[in-house]
């Protein structure tokens, strides 16, 4: 890098970093599991980068001196933090429908990514199914189980496609230590992560049908409806309520308890999370105002659908841009 580029002002770093924002937004994510603290770290490596900027020697591109900064900070942040989860990684399923208002907030949950906040993908179609797939919330979920400096070495391996000794440079690690840290890292995931024919989604037309299906199913409480819709042992979560659902029968008796009818119809808006489908669920009160319930990313598969994990957090309908009430 020319010196004059070291010596550029706030405008000028700006232009030469911001490109990086959003892969770097979805690293962090990855190693920490939360779109909110993947932001404020962002911020602080960002930050961090400015303060050290003069004396970025270029040795390395631009884009792995950020990466470094990041790796570091977020290694850093998870000495500090518990694993976040989803209720399937914490307890059997459960059999009975707990009670209204059985939540755990103390639980450090798991969070679902919006995919605006990481667009731009390349427009290689392989690529952009490849980075997809590096988001899905079973694999974010799964990518918690694993010691911090494993899930920064894999990610950087084999999500990011850096060599042994990239990631040994920036982990200060030998090329062999990294190499076997990311055996061990993907000999457990391997036994953590669905097989890929388990996720493999159906073709466009007939994955379009099937969440059509699921929506207009969801929004008139056809609990019979909904059920059909699901595969054999598909699973339902709703963090922050510790419990959940494996197998149609278990999750119908969850439905019919918790879906309020005989209303008019609830609404389901469609949007996307780790690279997955996703609805904003909004259940209408006895006010007649829609309001927001729920987030809920879908698992479809050629089969039926696999997985629905409804964050039951509002406030998560901000970060996907949608409001809160709906007339």
């Amino acid at each position: 890098m020319k010196t004059d580029e070291r010596d550029a002002g706030p405008e000028e770093f700006g232009r030469l970093t911001d490109p990086f924002r959003r892969e770097l937004l979805a690293y962090c994510y990855r190693m920490l599991g939360s779109v909110h603290d993947a932001e404020d770290l962002v911020q602080e490596v960002y930050l961090r980068a400015w303060r050290a900027y003069a004396s970025f020697d270029g040795r390395a591109s631009l884009r792995t001196w950020l990466y470094r900064i990041a790796t570091n900070a977020c290694l850093n942040a998870l000495e500090h933090s518990s694993r976040r989860v989803l209720p399937s990684g914490l307890a059997s399923p459960s059999g009975d429908v707990p009670p209204p208002g059985s939540r755990a907030p103390e639980v450090p949950w798991l969070e679902p990514l919006p995919d605006r906040l990481v667009g731009g993908a390349p427009e290689d179609p392989a690529a952009v199914v490849a980075e997809r797939a590096s988001l899905r919330l079973a694999l974010i979920a799964a990518l918690q189980y694993l010691p911090a400096r494993q899930r920064a070495v894999l990610v950087l391996r084999d999500v990011l496609g850096w060599s042994a000794a990239e990631v040994a440079g920036t982990l200060g690690m030998t090329g062999a230590g990294v190499n076997s840290t990311l055996l061990r890292a993907r000999s457990r995931l391997e036994r953590l992560v669905p097989a890929g024919d388990e996720i493999a989604e159906p073709d466009e037309p007939a994955r379009r049908e099937l969440l059509d299906r699921f929506a207009r199913a969801f929004e008139t409480v056809d609990i019979a409806g909904l059920t059909r819709l699901l595969t054999e042992q598909a699973a339902w979560e709703m963090p922050p309520v510790p419990h959940w659902f494996r197998g149609r029968e278990a999750i119908g008796r969850l439905l019919a308890a918790r879906l309020p009818s005989g209303r008019d119809p609830h609404l389901l808006v469609p949007v996307r999370a780790n690279g997955q489908p996703a609805f904003g669920a909004y259940l209408r009160g006895e006010d007649g105002i829609l309001h927001a319930h729920s987030l809920m990313v879908v698992t479809p598969t050629r089969s039926g659908i696999a997985r629905i994990s409804s964050f039951m957090a509002p406030s998560l309908f901000d970060d996907f841009g949608l409001p809160r009430v709906r007339e």
